[in-house]
């Protein structure tokens, strides 16, 4: 008898065995595999990557075992992948769950299009609850091998030293370093929590009203096709009805108002989508075809009156768009349309044309809020129908109770906007959401200049004994004061910011007991995905925020969470200190000036050096993991 083939080091086994035991453990590899897979991507797509990952792992070099000889003999018994626990010593599902880790760790571009498919449907793992979201936060700040290093432990219950073979084994170059990083993230989930289990998932429809627009679409190309084809074979020309309009507009159902997209008012309370598309149309001239016709011709043809916020495309829309507003507003003619990309806002009279801003990819609250007038300082903004009450705060005052806004179908009275970023005081406005969104859910907004006003949340300083934690809503009597000490070291203040982020990273007690220093990292967001940071400090005798550094880029991110800062301070009894300061993951920080240095070990994440005169300096922190960072510029 020959060798037996083996694969990988493994010996080959018929394939039903290996079926036997893809299927019986299928549910643990798929957890296996989602816990993973990347944090940054959509639920759905990373439930369908995880069955993708596992669906994939039958190897196609397994041979069958040859049927028996005997005919009198009859094989009745199971197979031992099917009756025995899921160990690293059976050889079987030890080859499965390889594969499926090395799947999980480089995902393939080519992964993608053999995935499995779901039409008109998307999936999502059941909401776990503060802990559950607290570590899957934590799950996307890690690298590819500490993720898998912490889902052997946390699925397959692995102790240090099997979780360094079977990732070495996968392919990490430094399992160590993986375990390590992994080890700093709290216990997991265990089997019988859902939120991370790809197997239980939870149904909702996507968005049926686009669905219906692309089908009629592609049903409208289809037919223009058959009939291009039929006028080329027939020598004919083109019908009357393609040439262009004698008043210049091209023809289609782009420029109709009959074809505009309306959404029934309740619409928002029936479906598992709540931004734009759940707008209904309002406004007391929501069926004037004339006003309605003058902001699709607009839009069809851009011209001089044609204004678009950075990185918003002017071209026409493809489909007809969904009316969301269209009245009379301090006087003028007013109407708002959304084509599922980006917010169109047209305005008659002298000084009116079109605006266009992005709005892809909202949510309650990135789609709680459309400006429709700007006069001076003076804002009228259209809400969202969720938004039950709404108020505006002066930014600067944390401790003055909010005013109420009056907004009659949606409309709001004239309130102040702008100043944020320039520490004039900013007014934001701070909705509260019906119910049947969510139960005591409110949040602020704050008019930088735009269509849409960008969307305040904040993160509170670091606890070394949790989990890093996510932004929050800028409501809390915290992030209220945080944004009124450093809120105008904002990065980017201008139109087209989607979200702005206030990070607490550390607190700094002062020598000579002078009080304490507060550092932050503020981000700013855009539409585009693009995206900057800058860190502040804040000192006793200040009057605002200092900015000591900033960057483009993905700093102070939920990818990129480690930063460190500096800067000098002169005291009151007039010494000369360098403070800096690290966020949670810091643990040395060093400086480094022309004759001199400090290397010091940081329990608290900051250091303060008393030097006799400023100069120029470098410094760097040291990560618990090895890595060390130094400040932006």
């Amino acid at each position: 008898m020959g060798t037996e083939p083996t694969v990988r080091g493994v010996p080959a086994r018929p394939v039903a065995e290996a079926e036997a035991a893809l299927v019986h453990h299928y549910r643990r590899l798929v957890r296996l595999a989602y816990l993973a897979l990347p944090a940054d991507r959509d639920r759905h797509s990373r439930v369908l990557a995880a069955h993708a990952a596992v669906q994939r792992a039958l190897p196609f070099r397994w041979t069958r075992r040859p049927a028996p000889t005997d005919t009198g003999a009859t094989d009745t018994a199971p197979t031992r992948a099917a009756t025995e626990p899921a160990t690293a010593t059976d050889p079987v599902y030890a080859e499965l769950r390889l594969r499926v880790l090395r799947a999980a760790l480089r995902p393939r571009p080519a992964a993608r299009l053999l995935a499995p498919r779901v039409w008109g449907l998307r999936l999502f793992t059941p909401h776990g609850g503060e802990q559950d979201a607290a570590l899957d936060h934590a799950l996307a700040a890690l690298a590819a091998p500490a993720r898998a290093a912490f889902a052997l432990r946390a699925v397959e219950e692995l102790g240090g030293r099997e979780v360094v073979e079977v990732l070495r084994e996968a392919g990490v170059d430094r399992p160590e370093e993986a375990l390590a990083a992994a080890s700093e993230v709290p216990a997991g989930p265990g089997p019988e929590s859902l939120a991370f289990d790809p197997c239980a998932v939870r149904v909702q429809p996507t968005d049926l009203l686009r669905r219906r627009r692309t089908l009629t679409a592609a049903l409208t190309v289809g037919v223009l096709g058959l009939t291009t084809t039929a006028a080329v074979l027939g020598g004919g020309s083109a019908p009357a009805s393609s040439a262009p309009r004698p008043d210049g507009r091209p023809a289609g159902a782009v420029t109709d108002p009959a074809r505009l997209v309306r959404v029934a008012p309740d619409a928002w309370q029936h479906t598992a989508r709540v931004d734009f598309t759940a707008w209904p149309a309002r406004g007391d001239r929501s069926t004037d075809g004339a006003l309605l016709g003058r902001a699709l011709a607009a839009w069809a043809q851009p011209g001089p009156q044609t204004r678009a916020e950075p990185g918003t495309d002017t071209a026409p829309p493809d489909t007809p768009p969904q009316l969301l507003f269209a009245g009379t507003v301090d006087g003028t003619g007013v109407a708002v349309l959304y084509d599922g990309r980006r917010i169109a806002r047209y305005s008659d009279g002298r000084g009116g044309g079109l605006d266009l801003a992005r709005a892809d990819d909202t949510d309650p609250t990135t789609a709680g809020a459309v400006v429709l007038s700007r006069q001076g300082t003076a804002l009228r903004y259209l809400l969202a129908p969720w938004v039950d009450t709404a108020e505006t705060r002066r930014i600067d005052q944390p401790d003055t109770a909010a005013h109420p806004l009056d907004h009659p179908d949606g409309v709001t009275a004239a309130a102040p906007g702008g100043g944020l970023a320039d520490c004039r005081g900013a007014t934001v406005l701070q909705l509260h959401s019906s119910p049947v969104i969510a139960e005591k859910h409110s949040f602020l907004l704050a008019d930088l200049g735009g269509l849409v006003p960008a969307h305040l949340t904040y993160t509170p300083p670091p606890d070394r004994t949790q989990p890093a934690r996510a932004p929050r809503e800028s409501t809390g009597q915290d992030a209220l004061t945080a944004w009124a000490r450093a809120g105008c070291a904002v990065p980017d203040g201008t139109p087209g910011v989607k979200q702005l982020d206030l990070w607490a990273f550390a607190v700094q007690p002062l020598p000579q007991n002078a009080g304490s220093a507060a550092w932050f990292c503020l981000r700013s967001d855009r539409w585009t995905g693009e995206g900057s940071a800058a860190t502040a400090v804040l000192l006793p005798t200040a009057r605002g925020p200092q900015r000591t550094g900033g960057a483009p880029g993905r700093g102070c991110s939920r990818f990129e969470q480690d930063t460190v800062a500096w800067t000098w301070w002169h005291s009151p009894q007039g010494a000369e200190y360098l403070l800096a300061a690290g966020s949670r993951r810091v643990t040395r920080l060093t400086v480094k000036g022309p004759d001199w240095s400090a290397d010091r070990p940081a329990p608290d994440r900051t250091l303060a050096v008393e030097r006799p005169g400023r100069s120029a300096v470098q410094v760097e922190a040291l990560l618990d993991n090895g890595t060390r960072i130094t400040p932006p510029h």
